[in-house]
């Protein structure tokens, strides 16, 4: 095939994964503009749309200035990707001010590059070489994340959907990354590692996009579809609906919840889906779907630290234990440090443990004389 039959399916490729990135990024915050995991999906697709315009071999090379927004959107996306990435894993997770300074940081080395400020080739390659193995750190860094907590992911769709776009998406940034350390030698045209480039970002998109209409297009009531909602953010899991499944079976909940809350299996050191599922004597799947179905708990992490907390909250407001330090009392119900303690408690109460505490004492306090007073107690004869 001559170069002109690749530049034609090289252009064609990207044109396809331009529109359908655009039609995704507009759903995501359509449907889901409230969720942190859509805002980064969406920004994720609008990176690529600016990569696949950047990178196509007709695009011209002298930047002029209405390209820099695009390169900068497109030079960011490895950014978007590991946070997005640790999003879509970690349903706690929260934007920082350091991650815009993050992404800023990989558009502007960029820019800065692009705009002919630097002059000399050497200090530009440098720092063009430092962006390309930052990217290439960000997608190892995403890799890293999927495989740290996909086995406590209790969602089905999202764990089979989520790790294969993370893996394909994490190898593709990093063959293109690979591919700019060594660029082959400069031909008119398009090339077959131009066509590889175009037609991998294509495939990926296309798969999020089929999976959004597949979504859209399920009847209600059909039971659960992996799809591009599990992507841009999943529905909250209520109790209510869960429940109502026929797939839950009473008993093995009530088991379950024997386990936890009379047998305290959550205190145990290194406590693994695994290792509860052999107890209860039921497949791994079955006990994920238990506890996200039937008690609407997505992590497994979460779940037991429901029990921990909870705990946790009776010992910080029982006066007997008022000088027992907290760390104590952290290690007693399962934690194996102070500070995911500390983070579990604030996000379940909005107090620090110290701050409950406090507040515990206080309300047990002026509940004292009250109740001595309805007693008869330090009444004369």
């Amino acid at each position: 095939m001559g170069s002109s039959g690749l530049l034609s399916i090289d252009l064609g490729l990207r044109g396809a994964a331009v529109g359908l990135s655009l039609l995704l990024a507009g759903v995501a915050l359509r449907d889901r503009r409230d969720s942190t995991v859509a805002r980064l999906g969406a920004a994720l697709t609008v990176g690529a749309a600016a990569s696949a315009i950047c990178s196509a071999p007709t695009f011209p090379r002298s930047w002029p200035w209405w390209s820099l927004f695009l390169l900068a959107l497109s030079s960011g996306g490895p950014v978007v990707f590991w946070l997005w990435a640790r999003a879509a894993f970690d349903d706690d997770f929260v934007l920082r001010r350091w991650h815009g300074a993050l992404w800023a940081a990989m558009a502007g080395i960029e820019l800065f590059v692009a705009s002919g400020i630097v002059q000399w080739p050497v200090p530009g390659l440098a720092l063009d070489r430092a962006v390309q193995a930052a990217s290439l750190g960000l997608a190892v860094l995403a890799v890293a994340q999927t495989l740290a907590t996909w086995r406590a992911d209790l969602v089905e769709g999202r764990r089979r959907l989520r790790l294969a776009v993370l893996i394909g998406t994490s190898a593709y940034i990093a063959i293109v990354t690979l591919l700019s350390f060594f660029p082959p030698p400069q031909a008119s045209g398009s090339s077959m590692a131009s066509v590889a480039s175009a037609f991998g970002l294509c495939v990926l998109i296309s798969l999020a996009a089929w999976n959004l209409l597949r979504a859209a297009g399920a009847p209600e009531g059909s039971g659960p579809v992996p799809a591009a909602a599990d992507i841009f953010g999943d529905a909250p899991t209520t109790l209510s609906a869960a429940v109502d499944k026929p797939a839950i079976e009473p008993a093995l909940l009530r088991r379950l919840e024997q386990l936890m809350v009379a047998d305290r299996a959550y205190r145990r050191e290194g406590l693994t889906i695994g290792a509860l599922s052999a107890e209860l004597g039921v497949p791994e799947y079955r006990l994920r779907q238990l506890i996200n179905e039937g008690l609407g708990h997505r992590n497994f992490n979460a779940f037991l630290n429901r029990y921990r907390i909870e705990e946790a909250k009776a010992a910080l407001a029982d006066p007997e234990q008022k000088e027992v330090p907290v760390l104590t009392i952290a290690m007693d119900t399962g934690f194996q440090s102070i500070g995911p303690f500390n983070r579990a408690f604030k996000a379940a109460t909005d107090l620090t443990p110290t701050e409950f505490r406090r507040l515990a004492v206080a309300k047990n306090a002026s509940m004292s004389p009250k109740t001595n007073a309805g007693s008869g107690i330090g009444k004369p004869d």
